[in-house]
């Protein structure tokens, strides 16, 4: 059994780490709402602009449309951006995208695919260094938080798109953290290259005649690379408000357990305490009578 001095010098390690967990719920607190928001007023923008490329992509001719919207006519080679967070402490947030790149590259690999990783963040990338460390294309660390800028996004963009042109893959996909609320979080695959085409836009330009000018490849070939850069800053919008709203939620639940370890350290505490003296009034007793 654990001595008094032992239990007290536990009981207060205890209430330091309850106290340190509560500073960053409430940290993470006040720094979600603004990448919550962040996040929510970027999706239409970026569904938007999903629209317009499909709208044009239904009106051009599909030989002469650019590669980034109808591939390069190949599927060997994928590459795999990954977003997670720089910092842990945050529930199953890196975790779940660690697990979910691992089984898409096992999948990929048992169709006899070449997969290249793209690692954005550093918690997954040190995870998977040692078993997929040798198809790390580029690792990047200092990219989410609180102050996400396009800049960043642009600058991974065109690190994807010349890849693309120079021929180091032919499909680019990316996987990351779509924030849904402060308690879920959904791991999320999707295409960058070639283009993903929303057929409901698509069915609602049909419907309806334009004239474009310039013409419709033209447009795409301004546009597509901005729609590239404008998903991945979504994304990274996505899975910065994530990462607070899952490391707020580990961090109440961290103070909530800590709350009831020192309960139940107290309670041992004092039931040893009272034992103790029971034994010493014992003891005083006995040797009383004995004399």
């Amino acid at each position: 059994m654990a001595s008094l001095q032992d239990l007290k010098t536990r009981i207060k390690s205890v209430k330091s780490t309850q106290k340190i967990t509560a500073a960053m719920k409430m940290v993470a607190a006040a720094k979600l709402r603004r990448a919550q928001e962040s996040a929510e007023a970027g999706r239409p923008y970026a569904t938007r602009m999903g629209q317009v490329i499909s709208g044009l992509a239904s009106k051009a001719n599909k030989e002469s449309a650019p590669a980034l919207l109808v591939g390069n006519g190949k599927e060997q080679t994928h590459l795999l951006v990954v977003m997670s967070a720089d910092r842990g402490l945050c529930g199953g947030f890196n975790g779940s995208i660690t697990r979910a790149t691992r089984n898409e590259v096992a999948r990929l690999r048992a169709e006899n695919k070449t997969v290249k990783l793209f690692m954005v963040g550093r918690k997954s990338a040190d995870a998977l260094r040692r078993e997929l460390g040798d198809i790390y294309m580029e690792s990047l660390e200092g990219i989410q938080g609180t102050s996400v800028s396009y800049g960043d996004a642009d600058s991974i963009g065109k690190t994807i798109r010349d890849g693309f042109e120079a021929g180091e893959f032919d499909v680019c996909s990316i996987i990351y953290n779509k924030f849904k609320s402060v308690i879920a979080q959904e791991v999320t695959l999707t295409q960058l290259i070639p283009a993903q085409i929303d057929m409901s836009a698509e069915s609602d330009m049909l419907s309806v005649s334009y004239e474009y000018e310039p013409e419709e490849e033209e447009l795409l070939n301004a546009l597509l690379p901005r729609g590239i850069s404008t998903q991945i800053y979504s994304s990274l919008l996505e899975s910065s408000a994530s990462e607070l709203a899952a490391r707020m939620t580990a961090m109440d639940n961290a103070t909530r357990n800590a709350g009831d370890l020192i309960d139940r350290l107290t309670l041992i505490y004092n039931r040893t305490r009272q034992a103790t003296i029971t034994k010493e009034l014992i003891e005083i007793i006995s040797g009383a009578e004995a004399v």
